[in-house]
């Protein structure tokens, strides 16, 4: 495994298992309430995840389709990239942020559900790294609304970052009715 693929991955499956032990730190009981009418709930926060995991792993699917169709080379960088975005800036919890509509939750599903779709969205997201392991991911870029243009490990990063981010939010809840 090329040496980012393997940084980006094991960022992910640290973010992921911090998430994990964040949930289990909220009753089953009281995953779907809401802790105040304006805030989500942690199977809210789970959908939540899942809409962004599902549509950024599209996003790098399919810019990696074109790239690899425009004659995407190997990559020839081993250089970390994991500090090449500002993830303190995604994981500052003092500045609030509004999701967009399209990736609000939309409460239709429970905590043990959202968790699913958000696991099944973690492993295309894994697959679609995987399949294109070795490839320079760092000379595809894609905007992003927040953070600018940046590439396609950045994109990765973020997914860990907003996850982060997030957990945080879990850990909140739980705090809240301790």
């Amino acid at each position: 495994m090329h040496p980012r693929t393997q940084e980006v991955i094991e960022y992910l499956d640290t973010t992921r298992s911090d998430l994990s032990s964040a949930v289990a730190g909220v009753s089953s009981d009281r995953r779907d309430e809401r802790p105040a009418p304006e805030r989500w709930s942690v199977a809210e926060v789970l959908e939540h995840l899942a809409i962004i995991e599902g549509r950024v792993t599209q996003l790098i699917s399919g810019k990696l389709a074109a790239a690899k169709a425009a004659g995407l080379g190997n990559e020839t960088e081993t250089s970390p990239v994991l500090d090449t975005i500002d993830r303190a800036r995604i994981l500052d919890r003092s500045r609030r942020a509004t999701a967009p509509d399209m990736v609000k939750p939309r409460s239709e599903q429970d905590a043990a559900a959202a968790w699913l779709a958000l696991q099944q969205n973690r492993a295309e997201l894994r697959a679609t790294v995987l399949a294109n392991d070795g490839l320079a991911l760092g000379e595809v870029t894609h905007e992003h609304p927040v953070l600018g243009m940046i590439n396609l490990y950045q994109w990765l990063i973020f997914v860990g970052a907003h996850e982060a981010r997030h957990t945080a939010q879990i850990r909140e809840i739980a705090g809240g009715w301790s």
